[in-house]
Order: structure tokens, then sequence, then C-alpha cells
């Protein structure tokens, strides 16, 4: 199974049959690729993390990636500064990838109760999958996206 295929299969489930948010989401998927166990604080410390809880701020994809960095960071014992740094450039990146780092202007429909749920699923896959590769880039060792 491709890696792709794999991040597309998880965020269907994750979406549809567990209903999570797209930080949890990605943040498990992330380290599912790179066989970290997360702890359940870290779980559930993503929970409002998909726009600020639905007000459309900083995206929970960014967030979950943020959250991985600062993760996989530790684990290689990279400083403070280091992850900072890996951090900042991820956000560059990301920004540049998909024009924005706002929820509200990458949701599609952007948010209004009559939205379907999940309506980011093609967005999560997509953002999952260039996270992947960022982190595999910035932490070459761990070789999570193979």
């Amino acid at each position: 199974m491709t890696t792709v295929t794999l991040i597309n299969d998880r965020v269907r489930t994750c979406y549809h049959d567990e209903d999570i948010n797209c930080a949890t989401t990605s943040l498990r998927i992330l380290a599912e690729l790179c066989g970290i166990v997360l702890n359940q604080q870290v779980v559930d410390a993503a929970i409002g993390m998909h726009g600020a809880g639905g007000y459309g701020a900083q995206c929970g994809l960014v967030e979950g990636g943020l959250m991985f960095i600062g993760i996989m960071g530790r684990k290689h014992r990279l400083p403070d500064e280091v992850i900072v740094d890996i951090c900042r450039e991820f956000g560059r990146r990301f920004e540049e990838h998909f024009s924005s780092l706002q929820c509200s202007s990458l949701r599609p429909e952007g948010f209004h109760p009559e939205n379907p749920p999940h309506l980011c699923e093609n967005l999560t896959c997509r953002a999952t999958e260039f996270t992947a590769r960022f982190v595999e880039e910035q932490f070459e060792r761990s070789r999570c996206c193979r």
C-alpha cells in the first residue's frame, strides 16, 4: 500500500467512522506513518484544534503538523531553537503550497451551519501527505513516509 493510499484510507476512517477533527486526524496518521505512539494527553490536546474549535483561525492541519514536528524534534534530541526553526519553515512552506494557514481561507465553503461534516477531507489528505514528506525531509533518519 502506498503512503498516499494509506493516508486517504486513514483520513476516510478518522472522519467518517470516528468523526474526529483534522488536527487529530493528521497527528494520528503522521504518528502511525512514523511508528510513534502518541500519549493520550497529546491526542486530547488536539480536540479543539480545528481552526480554534471552528472559529476559523489557524488550520488544524497546520497545528497537527506543528505538534508532530515538536514530537519528532524531541525524539531526535534537537535543541528547542532548531525545532522552532523547523516549525517556522513548515509554516512558510505550507502557506506557500496551500496559499494560507487560516482555516477560514482553506476550508471549502467556510463555516456555515448547513455544511456537511468533514468538508476538508480532500484537503486533509493532501495536507497530511505534504506534512509527511516535510517531516521525512527534516528527519531523514526516521523514514516516516515509506
